[in-house]
């Protein structure tokens, strides 16, 4: 499986949008500072994923969030209301 993913930083409040194989080693991954671009932001929690079967899926899924203003505040909203 393949995982698109919402992080957020409980030190800063900063959310980041990523791809990845193993969920579970990249969250660790985050939370020992060897992800630039998180790095010394942590801890991190998981607010949010989805699962693809193809990386190709998951990728373009990603690539779509971050190019998508509108759809990544969708999905922000999505998260909050969720946890409301």
């Amino acid at each position: 499986m393949h995982y698109v993913y919402v992080i957020k930083s409980k030190k800063s409040g900063r959310n980041y949008l990523g791809c990845t194989n193993d969920l579970r080693r990249r969250l660790a991954e985050h939370n020992q500072n060897k992800v630039d671009s998180t790095k010394y932001q942590g801890p991190w929690n998981v607010r949010y994923y989805e699962a693809f079967h193809s990386k190709a899926d998951a990728f373009r899924r990603e690539q779509k969030l971050k190019k998508n203003a509108r759809g990544l505040q969708e999905l922000k909203k999505r998260i909050i209301d969720s946890l409301s």
